[in-house]
């Protein structure tokens, strides 16, 4: 009779935690809809603006072409003029009786005007040629204008993609501790009746993770894209190279998560500690915790020297590699939070190892670099508790 009563209790708080769940995920929902609906709105505003702008720039270029076509014909009419004039004055002097003083005299004044002539065309020169240097100079500052408003454009929505990811993660880690603090609470009790339990919904866990990282994945594409655009403007070639090679590696592993199949690799039968926690995992998801450290660590290191060599300022949590975090995660026997948590833990080291040029954290081995053994059993705490 006890024990049917501790197991209906329990029964009836976890249908309220997964109850409450629900309820959060659908305020999240709902917050991160509305989050969108701003950010689309802010988008489609700045697209307009920046139409409206670059047809008043087209504008004002065809109305400085077109002036600019409308002198250039003044001045062929005023040269054409001068030159019939010329020509008429050359034809009466010609055809006029002279004495030899009078031929010479009629000689200086031809000599004169041509002087004059030329001094004229060349000072018309000289304008002309001032004017158009200005209008490029004018075209030059416009061009980079324009350019500077698309990276400040590219910056902006780069920072609200990065703030959105933040809310997210924020999200992520208040529903996260809600839940552990759910699962503490009825530890003691699952513990007396059945050290199993934790593998009861293992199968179900695994699809949704793996739902999760799918979603992740396209919602990351995009974001990559603008990366890369924006440090080609910046000029960072070195660390242009390495994101290149970093979204390769999730390409490759994309293709091999696309073949996975649920495999039960048992029990928990490990725990492991973040912060003042401790969670459970099981030997296959302990593995991949040991990895997500000692890759973060190799990236780190990689994205660090690429920095240096473009003269860029320290700045690891600004690589895509930290805030994507995901690469080598090949089954979803973990929750993807956690292993980006690892991954961006080794990541730190390695990149100031990397950026200083120096073996701190780690060590260099078989052609490659990896953290150190004691580091990363600092990090990560994991045990064996059956």
């Amino acid at each position: 009779m006890l024990g049917a009563s501790d197991f209906a209790n329990a029964q009836g708080r976890r249908g309220r935690g997964e109850e409450r769940s629900q309820e959060n995920q659908a305020a999240r929902d709902q917050r991160r809809q509305e989050r969108e609906t701003r950010r689309n709105e802010q988008q489609g505003q700045q697209q307009q603006n920046s139409a409206e702008r670059q047809q008043r720039y087209e504008q004002r270029r065809q109305e400085q072409q077109q002036n600019s076509a409308e002198r250039q014909q003044r001045y062929e009419q005023q040269r054409q003029q001068q030159i019939q004039r010329s020509q008429e004055r050359q034809q009466r002097w010609e055809n006029q009786p002279r004495s030899p003083e009078q031929i010479e005299r009629s000689r200086e004044q031809q000599q004169r005007w041509e002087n004059q002539r030329r001094e004229q065309i060349q000072r018309s020169q000289e304008r002309e040629g001032r004017w158009q240097q200005q209008r490029q100079e004018q075209i030059q500052r416009q061009q980079q204008q324009q350019i500077q408003r698309q990276q400040q454009q590219q910056q902006e929505q780069l920072r609200r993609q990065q703030q959105s990811e933040r809310d997210r993660n924020r999200d992520g880690r208040i529903d996260r501790d809600r839940n552990d603090n759910d699962r503490d609470r009825n530890d003691n009790w699952r513990n007396d009746r059945n050290r199993n339990d934790n593998n009861r919904n293992w199968r179900f866990e695994q699809q949704q993770r793996e739902s999760r990282y799918r979603q992740e994945w396209q919602r990351r594409q995009s974001y990559a894209s603008q990366r890369q655009r924006l440090l080609e403007q910046q000029r960072r070639l070195a660390h242009l190279r390495y994101q290149q090679r970093y979204l390769e590696q999730l390409r490759r592993d994309q293709l091999r998560l696309q073949q996975w199949r649920y495999n039960d690799y048992g029990p928990y039968n490990y725990r492991y500690r973040r912060g003042s926690s401790y969670y459970q995992t099981n030997q296959y998801g302990a593995e991949m915790l040991r990895r997500a450290i000692n890759d973060g660590y190799r990236e780190g290191f990689q994205a660090g020297q690429a920095d240096r060599q473009d003269g860029w300022g320290f700045n690891p949590e600004e690589a895509y590699g930290y805030q994507d975090a995901s690469y080598g995660y090949d089954g979803y026997y973990v929750d993807l939070n956690e292993y980006q948590y690892y991954f961006r833990e080794g990541f730190r080291r390695g990149y100031e190892d990397g950026y200083h040029s120096r073996s701190q954290y780690g060590r260099y081995s078989n052609g490659g670099y990896s953290i150190l053994g004691a580091i990363l059993e600092q990090i990560l705490g994991l045990q064996l508790i059956n």
